[in-house]
């Protein structure tokens, strides 16, 4: 048996360059992962199926869950034709901007990659992660990160920025694909920048960081779900030193550099709010 974290994501920049010919929208994000995490259980069979279970009972369970399709697009791939058993104990909340299925699938690709030792690289393993979700391959590095095109290519940046986290969730659903296709990318006034996140990070000043954090989901997920700007007032009028919503949210979490304002914070806001997390950059 094989166990693995699967970590949360922030995005401390998300902007939208075009949509592609594709279907998806070109990107240039930085992403962070965070030690909020499911964790999951690998355990090998005798036959050729892939099981899966899970703690909650909301997610899918057969091939539409990520976690699945990571473990069938490994195998395709290889032509490995193993079974194997999953596990989820799920704790990252699901359509909240926080790739809780991409990190799950993630983890499933490295897991197997020890458990069926196949001495795949990190590398390959995104590569395969690319078929699976957008998310995928930012997730099998994990740390800090410079993302492009569709979210294939992940650029590690090799320094760990030392951040408390406060992840706030308003109580609604997002579709990530609800988001992009509202989203009008000639209207967009503002493109945040993944080099000037990159060196404020690295400057360790967190007003810096304040500054050029930007995600451009951000208006349209507000304007549908007003809930989501609610929450960014709350959190900055309670002081967080960087307040930013997440993916096509609607989580926000704002970063504080001392653990004892974070957690005073994060108490508050658990007095109205279900879906509230502490943790940390990772």
């Amino acid at each position: 048996m094989i166990f693995e974290k699967a970590r949360a994501k922030i995005n401390l920049t998300l902007d939208v360059l075009a949509k592609r010919p594709d279907g998806y929208h070109e990107v240039e994000m930085v992403m962070q992962t965070v030690d909020f995490c499911d964790y999951i259980s690998l355990t090998p069979r005798n036959d050729e199926q892939i099981i899966i279970r899970s703690s909650v009972p909301y997610i899918p369970l057969d091939e539409r869950n990520l976690a699945y399709k990571a473990a069938d697009a490994l195998r395709k791939r290889l032509g490995i034709w193993r079974g194997v058993e999953i596990d989820i104990d799920k704790r990252i909340p699901v359509a909240a901007g926080l790739a809780g299925g991409s990190t799950d699938a993630a983890a499933v690709l490295r897991g197997l990659n020890h458990l069926w030792h196949l001495q795949l690289s990190l590398k390959d393993l995104s590569r395969i992660g690319e078929d699976v979700g957008s998310d995928v391959p930012f997730c099998i590095y994990g740390g800090t990160a410079v993302v492009r095109g569709r979210g294939e290519i992940v650029e590690p940046v090799a320094f760990r920025p030392a951040y408390w986290v406060v992840l706030a969730k308003p109580p609604v659903a997002v579709s990530t694909a609800e988001i992009y296709h509202a989203l009008d990318v000639s209207a967009i006034r503002h493109h945040p920048h993944a080099r000037e996140m990159i060196a404020a990070l690295r400057s360790e000043d967190v007003q810096a960081v304040a500054d050029v954090a930007g995600n451009v989901l951000e208006p349209v997920c507000s304007l549908l779900y007003a809930e989501t700007a609610k929450v960014k007032d709350q959190l900055i009028r309670l002081g967080s030193q960087v307040t930013l919503m997440s993916g096509s949210g609607p989580t926000v979490f704002g970063l504080f550099e001392r653990e004892q304002r974070a957690r005073r914070v994060y108490n508050t806001l658990r007095t109205n709010l279900k879906e509230v997390y502490l943790c940390q950059t990772c």
